[in-house]
């Protein structure tokens, strides 16, 4: 099979090198699902996007990390859809339709003439309680018990992807935070494949309203996700369901990445509506580099 061009878009900023990079490869019909995990393996990333034709969406856009295909992918939504913007490969218009494993989702851009925003909903959200031991919960990322706010409830949540979100106390524990990713799946019995996503309500910019870290499951191949769209998305929800619950929507800034060099920033709209909520999420992206891998190598 001929070489594949991969192009790194880094999203969640205007700055290469500072935002989450994901792979884009375009035209990938003709690629095994096989293909695309070997691709995925090669590239490292996260995730990387594949860009393929859909019958009942503008485009289909599947996901994979170098272990695993994903439902959904936040920062590489916006790193696939900032690429076909400004490469010239979508119709003239503001508003797209993406056909994922969740479900097919609106995408849609604004400020096309200077640098696109691209806004796409997510999945409506969901929570179930954690259950499991909260002493090796907060063992598992390097901290103590008591550095975690137990004010607030450690839940499962997903907009389209699963991650345990976890209350942290102080800012100043972001810092110490070391992932033991290979302990994951046994603390998380009732969802063994699910993500850590840390936060607290103490950050570094002060227009942001939430500070994050994201740590991955070990069934990912990699370590730890710079700047996470899906779990921001899903911060927001929760924002609304446990902390202002009688508010109808809410528009905040959440900040990730900044303890591993990363400066990423995600816009997250939650509406509520007759009970259910509505998640958005906002963001940009910047192109990086091309190069090549071969889908024949192991």
């Amino acid at each position: 099979m001929n070489m594949v061009t991969v192009f790194q878009y880094d999203a969640f900023s205007i700055v290469p090198d500072k935002g989450n990079p994901a792979g884009v490869v375009l035209d990938a019909d003709h690629l095994t699902e096989e293909d695309m995990l070997k691709i995925a393996k090669q590239v490292g990333f996260n995730e990387t996007t594949f860009v393929m034709h859909s019958d009942q969406a503008d485009i289909r856009l599947r996901y994979f990390t170098p272990g695993h295909e994903m439902n959904l992918c936040g920062h590489a939504t916006m790193a696939s859809m900032y690429a076909l913007k400004t490469r010239g490969l979508l119709d003239a218009k503001d508003t797209y339709t993406i056909e994922t494993k969740t479900g097919v989702l609106p995408v849609r851009f604004e400020n096309n003439d200077v640098q696109p925003s691209i806004t796409m909903k997510q999945d409506s959200p969901q929570f179930v309680e954690f259950e499991g031991d909260v002493d090796l919960l907060a063992s598992a990322i390097g901290l103590h018990r008591d550095e975690l706010d137990l004010t607030k409830p450690i839940v499962y949540g997903s907009t389209g992807i699963w991650t345990l979100l976890i209350p942290v106390k102080k800012l100043d524990s972001f810092s110490r935070m070391i992932p033991d990713n290979r302990k994951f799946p046994e603390i998380l019995t009732q969802n063994p494949k699910a993500s850590l996503h840390p936060f607290c309500m103490e950050t570094i910019d002060p227009s942001a309203l939430m500070h994050a870290r994201h740590f991955s499951s070990p069934y990912s191949g990699t370590i730890e996700d710079p700047v996470t769209g899906t779990a921001s998305g899903v911060m927001g929800a929760y924002y609304l369901t446990y902390i202002q619950p009688e508010w109808p929507s809410i528009q905040m800034m959440v900040e990730q990445g900044q303890e591993i060099g990363k400066n990423g920033r995600v816009q997250v709209t939650v509406d509520r509506e007759f009970g259910k909520m509505e998640v958005y999420i906002t963001g940009t992206a910047v192109f990086v580099r091309e190069f090549e891998v071969d889908p024949a190598k192991e």
